[in-house]
C-alpha cells in the first residue's frame, strides 16, 4: 500500500511537472506575436501618427525585450547607428544657445494632432529627462545634469582643436544617442527628424559655449 502511494505521488509530481513545462513553452512561445497583433489591433493612424509608429528598427525591438541583448547585438545596434550620424553641413556645429533656451524647455512635438511634421514645430524637451541649469525647480532625472556640461568637460573655446572630441560626441549624441549606447532611451533627435540640422546647432551652443547659462 505504501508502494502504491508513492508511486502515486510520483506520478502527480511528474504530471504537474509536464503541465508546467506546457504552461511555459506553449502560450509564452508565441506571447511577442500576440502583443505585436494586439498593438496593431489597438493602434490607428490619426494627424500626423501614423501606422509606421510601430515599426522597430533593430536597436528598438532588442532594447524592448526583457533580456538585456547580448553584447554583439548591442555592438551591431551602436555600429548602425553610429554610421546613421549626418555631420553637420560644412563643419558648423555651432548656432545661437539664446534660441536653444527655450528649444530646450518645450515639451512641444511629434503628437498625433500637430499639424505638421516639420521639425520646427517641435521642442527638444530636455527637461524631461534632464537639469539644465540651476535656476529650474522641476526637471526629470532620467539623464545626467546638464548643468555645467562644457564647463566640466573643459571647453573654454568652442574652436580649441582639443576639444573636437567633446563637440563630435555631443553632436551624435544628439543626432542618434543609440551610436554610444545600444539601449540608450534618449530621443534620437536628428535620425528621428525630431529636431533639424539648425536647432541642433542651438543645442550644442547651449551645451558647449562657454556664455551659454548651462555654463555659468
Amino acid at each position: 500500500m505504501k508502494i502504491d502511494k508513492k508511486l502515486a505521488g510520483l506520478a502527480c509530481a511528474a504530471g504537474a511537472a509536464v503541465l508546467l513545462a506546457g504552461c511555459a513553452t506553449g502560450p509564452s512561445a508565441n506571447l511577442d506575436a500576440e502583443f505585436k497583433a494586439m498593438l496593431q489591433n489597438s493602434f490607428s493612424a490619426r494627424g500626423i501618427a501614423k501606422m509606421d509608429r510601430l515599426d522597430q528598427d533593430l536597436g528598438q525591438a532588442a532594447c524592448s525585450s526583457a533580456k538585456q541583448p547580448p553584447e554583439a547585438v548591442l555592438k551591431q545596434i551602436e555600429g548602425e547607428a553610429l554610421a546613421s550620424i549626418k555631420w553637420p553641413t560644412g563643419g558648423q556645429y555651432f548656432g545661437d544657445w539664446t534660441r536653444a533656451d527655450k528649444l530646450a524647455q518645450s515639451g512641444v512635438g511629434m503628437a498625433w494632432n500637430n499639424p505638421t511634421t516639420d521639425p520646427k514645430t517641435n521642442g527638444g524637451q530636455c527637461y524631461n529627462c534632464h537639469q539644465i541649469d540651476k535656476k529650474e525647480i522641476s526637471f526629470g532625472t532620467i539623464g545626467p545634469s546638464l548643468y555645467n556640461y562644457g564647463k566640466l568637460r573643459g571647453v573654454k573655446d568652442v574652436t580649441d582643436p582639443k576639444v573636437a572630441p567633446i563637440i563630435q560626441y555631443t553632436w551624435g549624441k544628439l543626432y542618434n544617442s543609440k551610436a554610444y549606447a545600444g539601449c540608450s532611451n534618449m530621443p534620437r533627435f536628428g535620425h528621428a527628424k525630431i529636431l533639424d540640422e539648425e536647432q541642433m546647432r542651438d543645442l550644442m551652443s547651449l551645451l558647449l559655449d562657454p556664455r551659454s547659462p548651462v555654463n555659468q
